[in-house]
This record gives structure tokens, C-alpha cells and sequence, in this order.
């Protein structure tokens, strides 16, 4: 079955950037992009999948994809799959920018690369020399090496201090007029969900990510922390359930992060492993949504406690997903309530957040996640009337009301108003040298999540004091 979204912005054109292990091909990505988003670093086979983004030039945008870096060597770990994430890049391709290091000059690497790109007759090829620092190393350039490549005269850039990124830009529009691309001069700005991937290591985000957006995005591999740094895809979905007034349909736009499986500090290993957890915390700080995924076949870990603390201090909307059902030997509905008892015990301070059984790699359920977003959404944004919380108010007090603590005066709620959305923030105003028991607010809470819709999502509740009179 296949998603019920689609990828967008489909209709921009694609430049995509290949070459070597180490030439600075994310250095560029990100130069010309304006974002730090990829990890750069010197360690080689840094970036291993497809990093995407857009560049804005002259008023012009283009898709930009950076791949990860090619040695040709199968015993080099996970090279099929950058090969093959390569390929998949260069087939979408309108450009095809191959990167050489202009201080190393031509390797074997660039000539097996460069007569692999030549059989792609129907595509305009560039040749950028990057780490052309400075005048000196521009005019010691071994040109000829480069010119038996047979892709014409290297253009030179220096990434890592712009030197001429802007001349290139300027090659790369002129390019994609000639061929007649269509470029547009302002992307629509809408809604976008900004929606994470959120849990350590292996417990199938990526599957899970490559089966919500209906393509092979993102490497799959039993090798921990394979995924390095966050990858988005911008989707467009339908949801049958809005009908939205400003554009006549349901069409909402979900951007899905990949990050990478986050553990505890003292369990991290190497340089790599930091930067991308701390690309992937980033990205969860500007994400409304997470999708907290956790390993079905395996006891919850403090490493999924942790992650579960943060999701409540950084008032995420949250579904917790418990991915590898299809694994476990016991899938009766005894078995999912007995398990989703557990998970609320072992994350109290998750209770809001809807659990969902799936499977990343055969699919199973992945579909249902998509209504679940944007009903999370939406109650993410609910701003609940003012009389509406004075008639609640009211009915709250003859409910049950708050009781007065050992020594302390009769405590009186006097109002609630909301102050804020995104997520809900509801300012609880009590009665002067008095106070409410936590237990109370979270009566508060409850009884508001049954009264009005906050699905999937933190409520917020503020206390304060009316000045005495």
C-alpha cells in the first residue's frame, strides 16, 4: 500500500552534488543552502544519506541534494547503499555538480566517478574544483588532470570562505533558464506540521521514516547509528476529516525529520555521534510533533526514559509508536492493553500521548499515523472560548472542590483563561495567601482534556494570585 502523502515541492528543479569521501561536498551544501544542516567534518564517509534543502538566488529557488561520499570500494561500510542513495539522487537530477578537492587534484575516484557521469547524455554536467582557498592555489590548479576528465573546465570554489560560490550560483541559473526550468520566484508559504522521529538507536526510525514517505530515503542498516544527522522530506497530505477554508481542501503539509538515535552522553562514541545528536535535539526543539518510537521487542531502557522526559519538558505534542509488532509472539488485544499499561507506568508524565502498534518494516498501521498527526495538530492550536471556561469553571467547583490543606486557608479558583497556544497554555487564577494542591491541578488537567479537545498534546497550567484588595 502506498502513502497517502506526497512529496513536495516536486516541482522545483534538482541540482545534485556528487564526488569523493572529503572534497567538501557538505561544506558546499551548506554554503550555498545558508544553513548548517549537514555534518561536516574531517573524518571521511561523514555524510551517508542524501541531505536535502533549498537555495534561494536572485530571487530563484532550486532543490539541492548532497550525497554521501564515494570510495568504490564495497568493503568500505554501507558503500552499496551511498552508491545506490547516489544513483536514485542523480536520476531525479536537472544538474548534475561533481566535486573534486582542487589541493589533491584528480584521484582514481574522480575518474571512475567522471566515467560513470558521462554516460548521462541528456543532463548539463558541472565540474567544481572546491578548496580553491585562495589565488595561489587557483593558479598552481592542475588543469590538465582535471580536463581529462572529460567534463569541461573545473569552475573553482572555496566553500568553507564562499570564494566564488556566488559566480557559481550565477552558472547554475543560467544553466537551468537554458534548459528551461521552471523557477519560481516565491514558494507559498502554509502551514507546515514539523514532525520528528524521535528514539535510540535501532529501533527502526528510519524503515519507519522510508515507509511514511513511500521511498528508500534513508539507509537501513542493523549498524547502530547509521542515520547521523536529521533528514527532512516535505509531504503533502489529505485529510479527510478538515476541509480547509482558505484553499478548498484538506491539503495539509507534514515535514518528517529522521534523526539520529539519541543516547545518553556518556554512552556516545566519537565526534560524529555527538555532532549528529546535536543536530537531532535541534530539530526536536522546532518540531510541534514527535513520533516516539519505541522498540517492541525490548523492556523499556533509561535511555527511552530519558528521551521520554525530554518530549515533557520541551511541551511536545506526542504519539508514542511501539514499532516491531510485527515480531512479537502475543499481538491479542490483551497483550496491547497489558503493554500500553506498562507504558504509561513507566512514562506518567506521557499520559496524554496516544499509543500506536506498528511495523516500520512491513508497513502494518504506518498509514493511521498520518490522521493521528493532524488531529494532534489541530488540538495543538484549540483556543478554547471565554465562556466557555467560565461555564467549565463552574462546573469544575460543583464537582469537586479544592480542598484546603493542614493549616492553610480554603483555597478559591477565581478564573481561568487561556494564554496561549501551540501548545495550550491556561493561566489559573486562585484566591490571594492561598493555594492548590498538584493533585488538584491535575484534576484541572483531566478534567479539560474530557471537556475540550487537547488530543495527543501537553496542557500547560499556570498558577497565579489575584492581588488582595
Amino acid at each position: 500500500m502506498s502513502t497517502p502523502a506526497t512529496i513536495k515541492p516536486n516541482n522545483l528543479p534538482t541540482v545534485v552534488l556528487v564526488g569523493r569521501v572529503n572534497v567538501g561536498k557538505s561544506t558546499l551544501f551548506n554554503r550555498l543552502t545558508e544553513k548548517n544542516q549537514a555534518i561536516v567534518s574531517g573524518i571521511p564517509g561523514t555524510t551517508r544519506t542524501n541531505n536535502e534543502g533549498l537555495v534561494l538566488w536572485r530571487g530563484k529557488y532550486f532543490r539541492l541534494i548532497d550525497t554521501g561520499g564515494l570510495t568504490f570500494d564495497e568493503k568500505i561500510q554501507l558503500e552499496p547503499d551511498i552508491i545506490k542513495q547516489s544513483e536514485m539522487a542523480v536520476a531525479e537530477a536537472d544538474i548534475i555538480i561533481m566535486v573534486a578537492d582542487a589541493q589533491d587534484g584528480v584521484l582514481p575516484q574522480e575518474k571512475e566517478l567522471a566515467k560513470r557521469i558521462r554516460r548521462i547524455a541528456n543532463k548539463p554536467i558541472m565540474l567544481v574544483a572546491n578548496k580553491t582557498d585562495s589565488e595561489k592555489i587557483a593558479k598552481n590548479l592542475r588543469l590538465s588532470e582535471f580536463m581529462r576528465l572529460g567534463l569541461g573546465k573545473p569552475f573553482t570554489v572555496s566553500a568553507i570562505s564562499g570564494r566564488s560560490t556566488g559566480d557559481l550560483l550565477e552558472e547554475i541559473l543560467k544553466i537551468l533558464k537554458k534548459i528551461k526550468k521552471n523557477l519560481k520566484t516565491k514558494i507559498t508559504e502554509k502551514e507546515i506540521i514539523q514532525v520528528s522521529l524521535v528514539g535510540k538507536p535501532n529501533v527502526g526510525k528510519s524503515s519507519l521514516f522510508n515507509k511514511l514517505i513511500g521511498q528508500e530515503k534513508v539507509i537501513v542498516s542493523p549498524i547502530a547509528h547509521t542515520t547521523r544527522e536529521p533528514h527532512d522530506t516535505l509531504m503533502s497530505y489529505e485529510d479527510p476529516s478538515v476541509i480547509r477554508q482558505a484553499h478548498g481542501s484538506g491539503q495539509v503539509l507534514i515535514n518528517f525529520i529522521d534523526t539520529a538515535g539519541i543516547r545518553r552522553k556518556a554512552k556516545v562514541e566519537g565526534e560524529l555521534e555527538q555532532k549528529g545528536i546535536g543536530k537531532s535535539i535541534q530539530a526536536l526543539e522546532k518540531s510541534d510533533i514527535c513520533l516516539f518510537v519505541i522498540d517492541g521487542k525490548e523492556i523499556i531502557s533509561s535511555q527511552d526514559q530519558q528521551l521520554g522526559g525530554f518530549l515533557e519538558r520541551r511541551a511536545k505534542s506526542v504519539i508514542i509508536l511501539i514499532n516491531k509488532w510485527d515480531l512479537s509472539p502475543d499481538n491479542s488485544d490483551r497483550q496491547r492493553n497489558d503493554v500500553k499499561k506498562m507504558i504509561y507506568d513507566e512514562f506518567p508524565h506521557l499520559q496524554f500521548a496516544p499509543i500506536m502498534f506498528i511495523s516500520g518494516k512491513t508497513g502494518y498501521r504506518v498509514h493511521d499515523i498520518f490522521p493521528l498527526i493532524t488531529h494532534a495538530w489541530r488540538s495543538r492550536h484549540t483556543i478554547v472560548p471565554e465562556d466557555a471556561l467560565r461555564a467549565f469553571l463552574k462546573q469544575l467547583i460543583k464537582t469537586h472542590r479544592p480542598a484546603r490543606g493542614k493549616g492553610t486557608r480554603q483555597p478559591e479558583i477565581i478564573a481561568i483563561r487561556q494564554i496561549a497556544s501551540n501548545p495550550p497554555v491556561l493561566n489559573t487564577v486562585i484566591k490571594a495567601r492561598t493555594s492548590l494542591h498538584r493533585s488538584y491541578v491535575n484534576f484541572i488537567e483531566n478534567k479539560l482534556r474530557e471537556q475540550f479537545d487537547f488530543f495527543a498534546t501537553p496542557v500547560i497550567i499556570k498558577l497565579s494570585k489575584n492581588k488582595k484588595l
